[in-house]
């Protein structure tokens, strides 16, 4: 059995859990997010807890249990609180702009690079450099800010474009004279 699927998920008091036909919905004070749930696994609502049980004791089940469980929690931390990924822009010249569902950015490009946000993703740009992302979904928060990521990845020598907050270059040395 999966260690984290065998914890109980605790239910805050505002959030509201439905789950009829293999789909869960989580509502909550910031939105509403659904997932279908796969058929080797069973979800149990009692005293505002939620327990994830599998239907049969195989592999597959067993490697679903702590995924399902890890998703459920995510929904339910996600409604209440938010999810917010930091994103950093380094680079002479480096900037960029937040236009209602867009971020425009000037990434060393000819020309700049403009970024459609998905639908339930937010974005504030402070000091030309910095890009906040924020949404209830936590894997659409990831997913995003990762393509923007990929529009300048940082490159080892000058640590120059796009990085998390929290990720750290390694830096190379550069080339030497001969003498």
């Amino acid at each position: 059995m999966s260690r984290v699927g065998k914890k109980p998920i605790p239910i805050p008091d505002k959030t509201k859990i439905t789950y009829e036909g293999r789909l869960l919905t989580v509502k909550g004070d910031k939105g509403t997010l659904s997932r279908r749930i796969p058929p080797a696994i069973d979800l149990q609502v009692e005293d505002n807890v939620m327990n994830v049980t599998m239907v049969a004791e195989d592999r597959t089940s067993r490697a679903l249990q702590g995924l399902v469980r890890s998703l459920v929690n995510n929904m339910i931390i996600g409604v209440n609180n938010g999810f917010e990924k930091v994103l950093e822009i380094n680079g002479i010249g480096y900037r960029a702009e937040a236009k209602s569902q867009e971020i425009v950015l000037h990434v060393g490009y000819s020309n700049p690079v403009a970024f459609a946000l998905p639908k339930g993703i937010s974005a504030v740009v402070e000091k030309n450099n910095i890009i906040k992302l924020s949404g209830i979904d936590k894997e659409e928060v990831g997913r995003t800010a990762a393509a923007i990521r990929q529009i300048r990845p940082p490159e080892p020598y000058k640590a120059k474009g796009i990085k998390y907050a929290d990720e750290h270059i390694r830096r190379k040395a550069g080339k030497t004279g001969t003498k």
